[in-house]
């Protein structure tokens, strides 16, 4: 499979405020800083330590650190 398709496209944001999950489509060519919660509006922002949302809310980390390129922001 080409590392291209290696990663999946898609997590389940979850707020850590008002619980809300949401099922998103990951962008493959940059971070995700920040990220409106659908359920209370919220602006969610990484954690310490993360790159993006995805890598602190979501169940599944975002496309460069599944490809074990590391975090977003060091390259």
């Amino acid at each position: 499979m080409p590392a291209a398709e290696a990663f999946q496209r898609f997590s389940t944001l979850s707020c850590p405020l008002c619980g809300h999950a949401s099922r998103d489509e990951m962008p493959t060519d940059a971070c995700q800083y920040f990220y409106d919660c659908k359920g209370c509006g919220a602006v969610l922002k990484p954690l310490p330590g993360d790159c993006c949302v995805y890598c602190s809310y979501g169940d599944v980390k975002c496309p460069p650190v599944q490809l074990g390129d590391g975090c977003c922001q060091d390259s």
